[in-house]
């Protein structure tokens, strides 16, 4: 699930995911972050979730997936689009 908060030129978008599901480290990988798995770990809420933050620039769009532990690569349901093995965000 994607949380967006819309500030004055910018968002700051928070990637959410179960505590649980996938098991294991998760990060929110893309080109805003030069694919660096290091960059934006999930980590836990008190809600039982799981998540990262970043703030992007207004009317920038970026492509991102996330990487569980055994290098497993998922995308995002609630992304703004696909562009092949990627989710899409529209800022």
């Amino acid at each position: 699930m994607l949380e967006r908060k819309k500030l004055k030129d910018r968002a700051r978008i928070t990637f959410v995911l179960p505590d649980h599901a996938p098991a294991g480290p998760v990060s929110v990988v893309g080109d805003f972050n030069q694919w660096n798995p290091h960059a934006h770990p999930l980590t836990p809420r008190g809600d039982g979730t799981r998540a990262a933050s970043i703030t992007l620039p207004a009317g920038s769009d970026h492509s991102f997936r996330y990487l569980a532990a055994g290098d497993y690569w998922f995308d995002e349901e609630s992304a703004d689009g696909h562009d092949g093995a990627n989710s899409r965000l529209r800022i």
